[in-house]
């Protein structure tokens, strides 16, 4: 080990030595066994597919168990995430299963809506681990990775094409997620259209850029397993939990009318193969390759967003103190520059409210000498009135005084003229 060390790295002046005798460090393979085996395991997929395409029976097939289903109906008004956690032990060996459906997906007429939904459940994944990450006190040996470690995506069997929301679905998460392409009831297709759809599916990929899951090739063990397992791509696959007496032995198959579909017949169906990659050879694989490449740029990214970096422009290191002062320093700024802002903006708003008071003010002391001026003439109107209605009085009253003394002489002059007309009477 240490000279595989030396050879990789040979500028840092390490040398190799030989032991005298044994010391004992060759059991750390077994120290690090027996401490995963007391810590246990934990594994996420996430099955994508429409409803009905078999998710559920798949899984129930893939773990030898029946999980906790629900029955989903075509008229989901949006895509849905339903995480379910099962503790699973084989032999001394603990597994924390996370099972992760996609309910309603693909009944939606807008393709957005079907995908976004699924890449903000593993960006929100994502989210919790780093900011568990970033805690000042972490507890990352019992924190409960959430973490979509590989991506079953369910085909369906039609023999042409994929459908365009496979494709931008895919495309969309090949940068999150470990993709495993799976064309679900395979057996619903002949073995010819099969064969000529897996092709037309890996070619569509190919042409569209979508990176799904390569089995890695770098383990000497596994290379020529998952050489031959990478060109089975995508896996045609039947579930089903039902068991068949096939001979004097039961199986897993599916019973119809024509004949018996084996589950793990190699011939029938890729189920086995799947299950082989999936769980036996590559699960490390798959949990490494989450934390590494698909974690590792999510959380570059969003460190990048924060301002951090490990390089200052001329490419010189930048320690995390001198960025976060720089951070710092740059949010000061900015706090100063916005607080000016602010203030000049409230000057600004002071001003115009001071110019429109001045400008109401004006308006108002113009309308109050208009007002006064129109009083003033209708004063002046109501008092010329007034005089001409003092004089029409006036004159009223002197004709009538007028009238009344010549009807007082007349009186005088007719009551002279009845006594004169008595006296002459008597005489």
């Amino acid at each position: 080990m240490a000279s595989s060390d030396v050879a990789r790295q040979p500028d840092q002046g390490v040398r190799p030595l030989s032991l005298a005798g044994h010391v004992g460090f060759d059991s750390l393979p077994d120290q690090l066994v027996n401490k995963s085996i007391y810590q246990g395991f934990c594994f996420n997929i996430l099955c994508i597919g429409e409803t009905g395409i078999g998710k559920s029976t798949l899984m129930d097939t893939l773990f030898n168990t029946n999980f906790e289903n629900f029955e989903s109906s075509h008229f989901e008004p949006q895509v849905k995430l339903r995480a379910q956690t099962y503790d699973l032990q084989e032999s001394n060996v603990r597994l924390r299963l996370t099972v992760v459906n996609t309910v309603g997906f693909g009944d939606q007429m807008n393709k957005q809506e079907s995908y976004q939904p699924v890449v903000d459940y593993i960006d929100r994944q994502f989210e919790s681990y780093l900011q568990e990450e970033l805690k000042i006190k972490r507890s990352l040996h019992n924190y409960h990775d959430s973490r979509v470690h590989a991506c079953l995506y369910f085909i369906s069997p039609s023999g042409h094409s994929l459908k365009s929301l496979d494709l931008v679905t895919m495309k969309k998460l090949d940068s999150k997620v470990n993709i495993i392409p799976v064309i679900a009831k395979a057996d619903t297709i002949s073995k010819s259209e099969l064969h000529k759809f897996k092709i037309k599916i890996m070619s569509e990929l190919v042409s569209n850029g979508v990176q799904i899951y390569q089995f890695p090739l770098d383990d000497e063990t596994v290379a020529k397993v998952n050489t031959t397992m990478n060109g089975h791509l995508p896996f045609a696959v039947v579930g089903s939990t039902e068991e068949v007496c096939i001979g004097n032995k039961m199986v897993k198959a599916r019973q119809y009318p024509w004949g018996v579909v084996q589950v793990e017949n190699e011939s029938h169906c890729d189920f086995v193969k799947l299950r082989e990659m999936l769980i036996c050879v590559n699960m490390e694989d798959l949990r490494e390759q989450t934390h590494t490449r698909h974690y590792e740029l999510y959380r570059r990214c969003k460190l990048e967003e924060m301002g951090f970096k490990d390089t200052d422009p001329e490419c010189k290191p930048v320690s995390l103190q001198e960025t976060y002062e720089a951070k710092r320093q740059e949010f000061l700024m900015e706090l100063q520059k916005r607080e000016d802002e602010m203030r000049q903006m409230f000057v600004q708003r002071v001003k115009e409210k001071e110019a429109e008071l001045k400008e109401a003010e004006r308006e108002l002391q113009s309308r109050f000498e208009q007002l006064k001026r129109l009083h003033a003439d209708e004063k002046a109107a109501l008092e010329e009135k007034k005089r001409l209605f003092d004089e029409d009085q006036s004159s009223f009253n002197n004709r009538r005084t007028a009238t009344q003394f010549l009807q007082a002489q007349s009186l005088t002059a007719n009551g002279k003229k009845d006594k004169d007309r008595k006296n002459s009477g008597f005489m």
